[in-house]
């Protein structure tokens, strides 16, 4: 059986962050470990409270689970402060974490802000390097390039730049445009691929981003194309929103129960 590692926060709502990748993994049939950086006190209808882990503790999970349980793929989420992002980057490089999936996750989905403004630049300096992947929203991609991400052909500007600023890959995600349809932007060095789904009439939608980079991980874990772990990655979301539990009074929860994509014969 293969490991995945997630770094991010936990989710007290269990919709998102280290709670939605745990299941998530699961659901891929690959073993789940954690390295958790932030509490956070949370349900469907905001954030009331983000507690960061002491950079000792972060530092400590890491090295655990490298001398012991070391990841096939490795995504990270939110992360909170620079001095977080800082201390993951040198994990990943100082244990040498290979398929290595960034979710720059800032803003949650109520709106609440989950990273520091000050810790922008640092995923963009630090992070971004380091990654197979990088898997932006609208918002978070334009922060990181500092230019207006709103059009299918800006998200693909975009998605250049990120290669450009370090990133193998960049998937830039289509679901705050103004459309029917939700376009994702998959650009590697060597072309560009647009996803295409209907939008759903649903409000739920908490923990999607956080989903989507734990499956694209957990797909990487098991050995598939990067392109193969998006394009299932993306089927499993939309279809764990299709069966969504509508539980909560705001944005609620995925159906993390949804069937995985299979492994091809």
């Amino acid at each position: 059986m293969q490991i995945a590692l997630t770094i991010a926060g936990s989710d007290s709502g269990g919709g998102a962050g280290i709670q939605a990748d745990l299941k998530t993994f699961h659901q891929f049939g690959v073993f789940g470990t954690s390295a958790i950086v932030a509490l956070t006190a949370q349900n469907t209808l905001g954030v009331t409270a983000v507690h960061p882990v002491p950079l000792p503790t972060v530092r400590a999970q890491l090295d655990a689970l490298a001398a012991d349980l070391p990841p096939a793929a490795v995504k990270s989420g939110m992360l909170a402060t620079a001095a977080l992002v800082h201390e993951v980057a040198d994990g990943i490089a100082r244990h040498r974490f290979a398929q290595y999936v960034c979710d720059p996750v800032m803003v949650a989905t109520s709106g609440d802000r989950l990273l520091d403004a000050d810790a922008v630049r640092s995923v963009r300096d630090h992070l971004l390097p380091l990654a197979t992947l990088v898997t932006p929203n609208l918002d978070e991609a334009t922060m990181l390039v500092e230019d207006p991400v709103e059009t299918v052909e800006s998200m693909e500007r975009a998605g250049r730049t990120l290669v450009l600023q370090g990133a193998d890959a960049a998937l830039v995600k289509g679901g705050h445009l103004d459309a029917d349809e939700i376009v994702d932007v998959l650009v590697t060095p060597t072309g560009v691929r647009r996803f295409r789904h209907p939008r759903l009439a649903t409000t739920s939608t908490h923990g999607t981003g956080c989903t989507l980079s734990a499956a694209v991980t957990a797909g990487l874990a098991l050995g598939r194309p990067l392109e193969r772990a998006v394009a299932d990655a993306l089927d499993f979301v939309h279809r764990a929103m299709v069966a969504a539990p509508g539980l909560g009074r705001g944005h609620g929860p995925l159906n993390h129960f949804a069937a995985a994509p299979a492994a091809e014969a």
